[in-house]
């Protein structure tokens, strides 16, 4: 437990900034409870006889909803009274007010909560137990730098793990701990993402690298077909991709058709059709459409034949001409299976009539422009590298690519600039893993191979992984797959033996630091960050810190100076230069690439930078489309390949698990505890999971008003329901052979039969010394760590569980 000491801030100084928080949760739905106005400024203040200071800060939330969008939050006595969003710029399309939703208009209620980490600690109990005693700063300094060292000279760097981490995405902060680290000889270096390393994995096998039109672009679309995209939920502020998106539908009438497992608030709001489909088979759908396309003539012959390789034997590569291997082969049955993927066919395994599928084709043959746009949900399956080339099948069929209004079925892209961080040199350690692989690291990692693990730079690893560095994550346990198998994992200090965390609250990631460090948030240090997702309009927004550090809370670029004093390496980290310096320096460099950019001044005083896209919308791969030859795609052969010889050399030659598929086509790949698998027996429901409006990942998972609004529900049809007894409201075990969650049932026909879904990020709530019951409703107790076979990546969306009533 933590100790207790005399607080250098007082406990009446610290939440009289936060008294308004417990006085408006009737409020919820009026707007008052996220501030729009000061409530209570008498209070806030401390009386009328006090002096009062006054000011506006500009800052953003800098969590990883796609968004980043701007603050202004208003101090009184150096403390945050209330918030309220962007309210420059003459909101006119393209050049909009970047507001938050009310994820990032309830920041104060994190910056001023109590449960707040505010003291050095070290771990006294086992790992995950949350035991915590406090230390001092320069204690913690020292057993960091002393253990780290140890492990340096005892195992090398490929021993050290920097951890995926997307809670603070300011430029000029998580950016510090690579430079730290490399400078110290580097680490095991990791490639992918939790997010959408399938798709970044296998768009370059079909058209030489990841891309997509700007969601503004859908202006220009008479058709929009979305497979799992949910922005309006996941993506809600003005930042992000949902603004452009509603604007450009409210401006250019396009018909929306979502196909998603789930009446989302994407299809609620913005679509004119819903098709549910069982969860991992929208490459299955894929396929039967293409049939009708090709049976009806509705395929862009023309573009078939000049751009691409692979459709039909005219187009396949020398190395598998006459031996039936191209993309209209394996359609029309002549192909290696010897299936024809009618729509009847696919009607038994994605649960679509076979009408609607040829009703969607049709749509989809005929309108000009059409966009097809996937989100991150679809590929986030097993086999989910096929589901990602699958889905863009459809744009290139139908001549879609590199056309305004069209787009390469990738997900949503957008127009972007400025994009800088701290200079943190390059890692001098050459292997890398699959992020998602860390634990299997831990685990096992002298047996992980090139060609069964996907290791990169050596044959296989020499050393397992011995140290944690994580900042801002909480992906140790939470946000990764298979909880109890990582907390046993993590449990054993013989494999990983030391762990450091920086955070703001004892997340569940954080009982298992042996030495954890109390973090400011990025508003409360000098801050700044470049858009991400943005549509046609690119921006910046710096801000101050808003408020004093409070209790003994330290930035991160303190706490490494101080190791790297320690190593002997201060005045090479540092480079004379303090965190405002650095900033001011990041924004120099960047000023140096683009002279349109403000001076550093004018940029601090405007809070908020702006600049639409001068080309007025991105056209993935237009240059190609204009000319292939003077502009050939980074493919082997310089065009789109349908049939990839790459692939194909890499499922001969890579060890694969059984259910593992790797193809040279974008086929259906069937999915390991997919909806046909023979598991089904004892687990008969599939359990996607979904980003939710109450949470950015992880973050904010703590805002008490934000769970009350929104709360954590198992999504499950009225049959099932009705099948296990089970009413809305009732409170549910979901369970397989990885664990168990408690959880209220949400009983809607919102969602098809046979699939039953929570929202991610939900804060992991269990005993994990008893029954490992967790009541705090995350899916990760329940997901697979079998990573997918190309990207060796995230498939937590493909999960078989039964449910009971508890």
């Amino acid at each position: 437990m933590t100790k207790t000491k005399e607080h250098a801030v007082s406990r009446r100084t610290f939440v009289k900034g936060s008294a308004l928080a417990g006085l408006g949760a009737a409020a919820l739905g009026t707007g008052t409870l996220f501030a729009c106005s000061p409530q209570g400024t008498d209070e806030v203040s401390g009386g009328a006889s006090e002096t009062v200071d006054e000011k506006v800060v500009w800052g953003h939330c800098s969590v990883n909803c796609e968004g980043r969008c701007a603050l202004r939050l208003h101090v009184t006595n150096d403390e945050v009274a209330w918030v309220e969003s962007d309210n420059t710029g003459d909101d006119v399309y393209g050049d909009h007010q970047i507001r938050a939703c009310l994820r990032g208009r309830s920041i104060r209620r994190w910056i001023n909560h109590p449960d707040r980490l505010s003291y050095p600690m070290k771990r006294v109990g086992k790992r995950g137990e949350g035991k915590f005693e406090q230390i001092s700063w320069d204690e913690a300094y020292d057993l960091i730098a002393d253990n780290y060292q140890r492990i340096l000279d005892e195992y090398g760097p490929e021993a050290i793990w920097n951890h995926y981490a997307s809670g603070v995405n300011a430029s000029n902060i998580g950016s510090f701990l690579s430079r730290f680290i490399n400078m110290n000889g580097g680490c095991l270096g990791r490639y992918g993402s939790y997010s959408s390393a399938q798709i970044s994995a296998a768009l370059p096998y079909l058209y030489g690298k990841r891309a997509a039109n700007s969601n503004s672009d859908i202006v220009n679309a008479k058709l929009v077909v979305m497979f799992g995209e949910n922005s309006v939920e996941t993506k809600a502020g003005g930042a992000g991709p949902t603004y452009h998106l509603e604007q450009a539908l409210e401006q250019g009438g396009a018909k929306v058709i979502v196909i998603d497992p789930r009446y989302s608030d994407t299809v609620a709001t913005r679509a004119d059709q819903w098709i549910p489909i069982r969860p991992g088979t929208d490459a299955a759908l894929v396929d039967a459409v293409a049939h009708t396309l090709i049976e009806e003539d509705l395929v862009d012959h023309d573009f078939l034949a000049t751009y691409c390789i692979g459709y039909d034997e005219d187009t396949m590569p020398e190395s598998a001409q006459g031996q039936n291997k191209s993309y209209k082969a394996y359609i029309m049955g002549q192909g290696v299976d010897g299936v024809e993927k009618t729509p009847a066919w696919a009607e038994g395994i994605t649960g679509i009539p076979a009408d609607t599928i040829v009703e969607l084709a049709r749509e989809i043959g005929t309108a000009k422009p059409c966009a097809i746009y996937q989100g991150k949900g679809p590929q986030r399956q097993s086999n989910g590298e096929q589901t990602a080339r699958a889905i863009c099948m459809l744009p290139v069929l139908t001549g879609n690519v590199g056309i305004n209004g069209g787009n390469t079925g990738s997900d949503l892209d957008g127009f972007y600039f400025s994009s800088f961080s701290v200079p943190s040199d390059k890692n001098p350690v050459q292997t890398s893993i699959a992020t998602f692989t860390w634990t299997d690291a831990i685990d096992h990692g002298t047996e992980m191979t090139k060609l069964a693990h996907g290791v990169r730079g050596k044959d296989k690893l020499d050393v397992p992984i011995k140290m944690i560095f994580n900042y801002a994550g909480n992906t140790i346990t939470n946000q990764h797959s298979d909880i109890n198998r990582t907390h046993e994992i993590l449990q054993d200090e013989s494999k990983c033996e030391f762990i450091v965390v920086w955070e703001t609250f004892m997340t569940d990631s954080a009982k298992y630091a042996d030495v954890l460090l109390p973090d400011l948030m990025p508003v409360e240090q000098p801050n700044f960050v470049s858009n991400d997702y943005a549509g046609n309009m690119g921006f910046i927004i710096m801000g101050e810190p808003v408020t004093s550090p409070k209790f003994e809370r330290r930035t991160l670029y303190a706490d490494l100076r101080e190791i790297a004093k320690r190593m002997g390496k201060e005045e090479a980290f540092t480079e004379g230069r303090d965190e405002e310096a650095w900033l001011q320096f990041c924004y120099e460099e960047a000023r140096k690439e683009d002279a349109d950019l403000p001076t550093y001044d004018e940029m601090k005083e405007m809070g908020v930078y702006r600049r639409k896209d001068p080309d007025g919308h991105q056209v993935a791969l237009k240059d190609f489309r204009d000319d292939p030859v003077a502009n050939p795609l980074k493919t082997p052969s310089g065009k789109i390949e349908i049939y990839s010889e790459q692939l194909a050399e890499i499922a001969e030659t890579w060890e694969l698990a059984k259910g593992d598929i790797i193809d040279p086509l974008p086929v259906y790949a069937p999915g390991v505890e997919g909806w046909d698998d023979p598991l089904r027996e004892t687990y008969p429901l599939q359990m996607p999971g979904y980003h939710y409006k109450a949470r950015a990942h992880s973050s904010y998972g703590c805002i008490d008003v934000l769970k009350q609004a929104n709360p954590q529900e198992l999504w499950m049809n009225p049959l099932d329901a009705s099948e296990r007894s089970i009413k809305d409201g009732d409170k549910v075990q979901v369970f397989n052979d990885r664990g168990t969650v408690e959880i209220v049932a949400k009983v809607t026909p919102r969602i098809m039969p046979g699939v039953v879904s929570m929202g991610q990020g939900a804060w992991h709530d269990a005993d994990m010394s008893g029954n490992k019951v967790d009541k705090g409703g995350c899916i990760n107790t329940l997901t697979s760590p079998r990573p997918t076979p190309l990207a060796k990546a995230n498939p937590q969306h493909t999960n078989l569980v039964e449910v009971k009533k508890a």
